[in-house]
């Protein structure tokens, strides 16, 4: 399998993410200082949380949308609102105008194009993916996008403060640019069964509920998304319960490399160093990864790479050993890479063909489930020892895998039946 054997959509999806994500990574995640400086840290809290709210709803919404119109029509819209929010969120940072709040509503709406966005390109992989190159699909996917955050990183930590117009200038011609990509070069991968119409207002609004309640009573999604919630909840404890930890309980240590310098390593440089060998693993080994999980059985490496990575993380939770740490965040990036494309292929098999959307937009509260429970592991911290946080946090992870083994087990068993029911049926 190779990049220029997948779909165009994919190809396209893959490049056109990378861009945004680029840029993007150089101007959001210093939003909260730049808030923060403009409208105080107790204002700026409250104002984060309400753009998050803003692109669950619009996914909600954006997942129906796709399921009723098609994929690129949705897509294609949303495109249309981020480019003007975007547009306006220039200028409110240019050298004519500098607008906090005006800021902000266009980050709101920017937020919220995002979410109406997401699940109809999520769904579009899907429809034009195929069940053997979607862990190859799935891998690329995942290495751009962290590759798109190391660099855009960087690179926004080193002009954001000084170039931030300038940033949200080009971020505003690459988003004018994937409009034009979308458009015309993407082909619509889902023609929608003919609806009974459904009028406006309550109308549509009863359809979408009736819609979202068939997602809701799928008992093996749920469980499915409930198990990657468990799983995915230890890298969340990482900017919250860990940083905290490692500050408080890590001894300074100093190293000297031959008569050069010194260096001391605190808890803080630790959290850092973590942070840094993690981004460093996953975009120098995700592609070699990705071709040795061809060679995997999908279903065992699934298993074994979820206990890696919340072996991992329970280490670094509990661990003050700078060998350890370090040995630790191997392990679990590791298993990170190897889980993340293969829970993704599974998930694509689970959800339904008309429904695709809608899946996805429900299976996209999974990542701000899992960081609202990194975000309660700071209150528990201070509760409990280090060693009880670690056993809580392995705990939860085996639940995880557990259920993900619940889901699996059956799909695979049905699978390896198929052929033979074909052949009694040919009989």
């Amino acid at each position: 399998m190779s990049f220029s054997q997948l779909h165009p959509n994919i190809r396209i999806r893959i490049v056109t993410s990378f861009l945004t994500r680029l840029v993007g990574n150089m101007i959001f995640p210093f939003m909260a200082i730049y808030f923060s400086a403009k409208l105080g840290p107790a204002i700026t809290g409250l104002l984060l949380v309400l753009t998050v709210c803003a692109q669950i709803l619009m996914g909600f919404y954006g997942g129906y949308l796709a399921d009723r119109w098609g994929r690129k029509k949705v897509m294609v819209y949303g495109q249309w609102i981020q480019c003007f929010a975007l547009f306006i969120m220039m200028a409110a940072n240019s050298p004519w105008l500098d607008s906090a709040w005006l800021t902000f509503a266009m980050m709101l709406v920017q937020n919220a194009s995002n979410g109406m966005i997401n699940p109809a390109a999520d769904a579009m992989l899907i429809d034009v993916s195929t069940k053997e190159n979607r862990t190859y699909m799935y891998g690329i996917n995942y290495w751009s996008n962290n590759l798109s955050i190391a660099l855009g990183s960087v690179v926004g930590g080193l002009l954001f403060a000084t170039h931030r117009f300038e940033l949200l200038l080009t971020l505003t011609a690459i988003s004018f640019f994937i409009l034009v990509i979308i458009s015309f070069c993407i082909k619509e991968s889902y023609q929608p069964k003919p609806m009974n119409h459904v009028g406006t207002g309550t109308g549509i609004l009863r359809d979408m509920v009736a819609s979202y309640k068939l997602v809701m009573t799928d008992r093996r999604f749920i469980l499915f998304s409930l198990s990657g919630m468990l799983i995915f909840a230890p890298e969340f404890q990482t900017p919250n319960y860990i940083a905290v930890r490692l500050a408080q309980e890590f001894a300074p240590q100093s190293f000297d490399l031959f008569d050069w310098f010194s260096v001391e390593l605190t808890g803080i440089k630790i959290f850092s160093l973590i942070q840094l060998e993690n981004t460093l693993l996953v975009v120098l080994f995700s592609l070699a990864v990705t071709k040795l999980i061809e060679h995997l059985k999908e279903a065992p490496a699934l298993y074994t790479s979820g206990l890696m990575y919340i072996a991992g993380y329970s280490l670094i939770m509990y661990s003050n050993s700078l060998i350890v740490i370090l040995a630790a965040v191997l392990i679990s990036t590791m298993g990170e890479l190897i889980h993340a494309p293969i829970r993704q292929t599974y998930l694509a098999q689970i959800v339904k063909d008309d429904l695709r959307s809608s899946y996805m937009a429900v299976n996209g509260l999974v990542v701000p489930g899992a960081r609202i429970m990194g975000a309660v592991g700071i209150t528990l911290g201070a509760v409990l020892p280090s060693y009880l946080m670690a056993l809580l946090i392995f705990s939860l992870g085996i639940v995880g895998v557990m259920l993900t083994r619940s889901i699996v087990l059956p799909m695979d068993s049905k699978e390896r039946l198929l052929p033979h029911t074909k052949e009694e049926a040919a009989r």
